[in-house]
C-alpha cells in the first residue's frame, strides 16, 4: 500500500513539472548521446532512444538505489519500465512493475518490460537471408514500435549500434516464423544469433538485449568480437535457455496441478 502512495505522488509530481522540466531542459546544452548534459549515466533510467547509451550507463544503473516510481529501496533483483513518450528504461520494484503490465495502465504512459522469454523453432537462417537483413556481425536484435516501425541494432565496440533494416527483408524473416510477429512494441525484442551453419531466434526482454550488448562490449576485440566475446555471448544464450526451461516446467507443473 505504502508503495501505491509513493507512486501517485510520483505520477501526480511528473504531471505538474513536465511544463518546468521542459523549459528546463530547452535551456540546457545537450550531448550526442541524448542524455544530461556534461552527466552520462548518472541516473538509473537508460535512454532508449539511444542504445548505447545502456553500455555506458549499466553500472551506474545496477546501483540504483530506489524505485524510480516510487522511491522504494530496492534490494536484489529489480525490473523495469518504460517511460512511452521518452521511451527511458526506468527500474521499478515489484509492486510497481505490476501495475504497469497491462497495455493501457496509468492512460498508457509506463509500460512494463516483458519477462517473456521463448526460443523460435524455426530459427534457420541461411547466408543469403543474414545478408539480407543487412546485419555485419552475428548477433542481432529486433525491436518494434508502437507506430509498426522495426528498428534493428548489433553489438560494436561503441555499444549498440543501429542498423538499416529492408522491410521486405523482415516481412520474408517473418513469414517462415509467425511466433517472431508477436513481439510486444517497445518491451520485447526478437533476438538472434548466426554463427557458421547454426543460428537461433528468441522472444526476449527488451533489456535483456541491451544487457547482452554491455557484456559483449566489454570483452569485444577487432571486427568479428574474438573469442572472450563469444564465449560471453555463448553463456549469454545458455542462459536463456536455462529461464525458457524453467518456465516450461512451471507451465507443466501448474497444467498438472
Amino acid at each position: 500500500m505504502e508503495s501505491l502512495f509513493r507512486l501517485r505522488r510520483f505520477l501526480d509530481g511528473a504531471r505538474s513539472a513536465e511544463p518546468l522540466a521542459e523549459r528546463h531542459a530547452a535551456s540546457q546544452p545537450q550531448p550526442a548521446n541524448g542524455g544530461p548534459a556534461g552527466d552520462p549515466g548518472s541516473a538509473g533510467s537508460v535512454p532508449l532512444t539511444e542504445p548505447a547509451a545502456w553500455s555506458h550507463s549499466v553500472a551506474a544503473e545496477r546501483k540504483a538505489a530506489a524505485c524510480e516510481l516510487c522511491t522504494a529501496p530496492l534490494v536484489g533483483r529489480h525490473w523495469h519500465v518504460i517511460d512511452a513518450e521518452s521511451r527511458r528504461l526506468l527500474c521499478a520494484c515489484r509492486p510497481c512493475y505490476l501495475l504497469f503490465t497491462h497495455p493501457g495502465a496509468g492512460g498508457g504512459k509506463f509500460r512494463s518490460v516483458s519477462e517473456r522469454v521463448v526460443r523460435i523453432p524455426e530459427s534457420s537462417l541461411d547466408t543469403a537471408q543474414w545478408d539480407a537483413l543487412g546485419i555485419p556481425v552475428g548477433v542481432a536484435f529486433f525491436v518494434r514500435h508502437t507506430g509498426g516501425r522495426i528498428s534493428a541494432f548489433y553489438p560494436s565496440p561503441a555499444g549498440a549500434t543501429q542498423s538499416g533494416l529492408p522491410m521486405e527483408s523482415w516481412e520474408e524473416l517473418l513469414a517462415s516464423r509467425p511466433l517472431a510477429a508477436t513481439i510486444e512494441p517497445e518491451v520485447e525484442a526478437l533476438l538472434v544469433c548466426r554463427r557458421r551453419d547454426r543460428s537461433q531466434c528468441w522472444i526476449v526482454p527488451v533489456d535483456s538485449c541491451y544487457e547482452l550488448v554491455g557484456r559483449i562490449r566489454r570483452r569485444w576485440k577487432g571486427f568479428e568480437g574474438g573469442a572472450e566475446a563469444w564465449r560471453e555471448i555463448d553463456e549469454f544464450f545458455a542462459s536463456l535457455d536455462d529461464v525458457a526451461h524453467a518456465g516450461e516446467s512451471q507451465a507443466g507443473e501448474r497444467r498438472s496441478a
